[in-house]
Formats: structure tokens, sequence, C-alpha cells
């Protein structure tokens, strides 16, 4: 595991004009309406953070309309779309020591970048927090809040909130050093269902993976349906299975998906996508530690 001490003496430097320890990234694809109103709500924060637009190739005038109208963003144009891999490559152009994702339909609460900052400070081996997320103009709150708040992991010592292994994308701060130790998001996985496998990642170099309630996110996502999104769900966690589960976890999930395909369009979808990426899987395959094997078999049994 990289060295989690040297996080606080990354802060240390500077005075109280030095910029925020927290920078932002947000991937983005087609959606510059929508991203416009995000960089409003992120750039009246009273935390004032650095910001990285990762534009996976919008065709729609994304890039044309970030230059005229928000010069203080940094823009990284990807020639291709990277799919959530564009996270990473917005983590590597920045340098502050913690960096919060937000999609181009949310934003940060006020503060709350602050809350995270001082609880990776206190913390040495927390590596990412997994924020509480409010939804739509009435700030409901979101389902998922409940089920990792309710984690069966508990709580660590020395960690702050409850010991999870999953997060909502786009409410989630992590440790520079902890995100690029883990590798990242699996470009594998392109988008979708994406955060269990860097969750995984994590807790297997060591990091602390939490959810934080006081660390709050704002998320207005389009009322329509997303088409093909449950498909490539159900893909997506087959093959995290295929990269990190024991054989027999991973064979007993193809099963029971290609059991499912006879009779659901999104599962024959999803097999045939699994299926078409698992030498790459395989090649890619690394086993969790037991203990981490164990927490993901523990979250599991709490679910079902």
């Amino acid at each position: 595991m990289s060295n989690g001490l040297s996080a606080t003496r990354e802060r240390a430097s500077g005075d109280a004009t030095r910029r925020a320890p927290v920078g932002i990234v947000i991937a983005t694809r087609d959606r510059s309406a929508s991203l416009a109103v995000t960089l409003r709500h992120l750039l009246a924060l009273p935390e004032r953070p650095e910001i990285v637009v990762a534009d996976n190739a919008s065709t729609d005038g994304t890039r044309a309309m970030l230059a005229r109208d928000f010069p203080r963003v940094r823009v990284l144009a990807l020639p291709y779309n990277c799919g959530a891999l564009a996270r990473t490559h917005g983590v590597r152009a920045l340098d502050t020591p913690y960096v919060a994702f937000s999609d181009d339909d949310s934003w940060w609460a006020p503060g709350a970048l602050s809350t995270a900052a001082r609880l990776f400070d206190e913390h040495p081996r927390l590596g990412l927090v997994s924020a509480r997320t409010l939804v739509g103009p009435a700030d409901d709150p979101d389902p998922l809040n409940d089920v990792l708040a309710a984690s069966p992991l508990g709580p660590a010592t020395d960690l702050p909130g409850t010991q999870v292994l999953g997060f909502l994308g786009c409410a989630a701060v992590a440790r520079r050093t902890a995100y690029l130790d883990a590798g990242g998001y699996h470009p594998l996985l392109f988008f979708g269902a994406e955060e269990t496998l860097l969750a995984y990642d994590l807790a297997a170099r060591g990091w602390g993976v939490t959810h934080c309630p006081d660390v709050v996110a704002h998320h207005h996502p389009d009322p329509g349906p997303r088409t093909g999104r449950p498909a490539v769900v159900r893909r997506n966690e087959l093959l995290t299975a295929w990269l990190r589960r024991p054989l027999p976890y991973a064979l007993a999930r193809t099963r029971a998906l290609a059991a499912e395909a006879r009779h659901d369009p999104h599962a024959r979808r999803a097999l045939r996508e699994a299926l078409g990426r698992l030498p790459a899987a395989l090649r890619d395959r690394r086993a969790l530690p037991p203990h981490v094997e164990r927490a993901a078999r523990r979250l599991e049994g709490a679910q079902a």
C-alpha cells in the first residue's frame, strides 16, 4: 500500500491563501446544458476547488461552451469516449491530495469538501469517502444512503463512518494516492456499476472505504430512462466477479445469468457482452485477499 501517512504532509505547505486541498473531476459526454448547471454550483462553493472536466469526445459543443462560459475550468479534451477511465485521466491531471468526483448532473454541498478533507487528514488509512446523496429539487435521500449506512462491515477504529465496498460514483471523494495505487476505474467496465471493483481494489491494497453522511452531494439525474443500462450493469457485475471473486462464485454467477437470458433480453445482452470481454477479464484476474472476500460475502449475505 502507498504511504498514506504522507497525505497529511501534502496539506502542510502553503498558507491561508493556498488552493483548496480537494480538486474535482467531472467526466462528461454530450450533456453541455446539464454540465453548465453543475459547474455553476461547483464554482460557487466556498472551498473554491480546482475543477477538471474530462470531456469524452463530446459532439454537442461542450468544449466551446466551456471555453466561452467557464474559463476557470480546466478541460481535458479526450480524443475518444473513455467511459469511466476519463475520471482517472482527470485525477492524474490534478495534484491536489484529495479528489472529489461529480457527474455532469451532480455537485457538492457547501462545506462538504472541507469536511472530507478533514476526515482524510485525521485518518491516514482512509482511501475513499462515500457521501450522503440528496436527489432532485426536493433533496430526497437516495435509497443507497440507508443501504450504505446499514453496512454489516460496521466501523473501524482507524476510520470514520461505516465501512463499505460500494459507493455512488458521482458522490465520492478519494485520496489521490490511494486512487492511483488501486489503479482507478477499470477500463474493461467502461461505465455502469464500475464502483464496486474500485472499492474492492482499494480494500485489497489496505485502504479504507467508508460511508460518511456528514459529506453531502446533490444529484439531479435526468428523469428519462437510461437506455441499455440494466444490461450494462449486469454485464459489469459478472465481469467484476470474474476479475476478482473466486472461480466457483464467478461460474455460479455466469450460470445464473445464462438461465435468466432464456427469457430476459437484458440478461441476454449482458451475457453476450460479458462473454466477449471474458478473455480480457481473465488476463487481469486478481483474486481478492481472503479478508476482503469475506467482507464481500458478508455484504451479499446481508443484502440477500
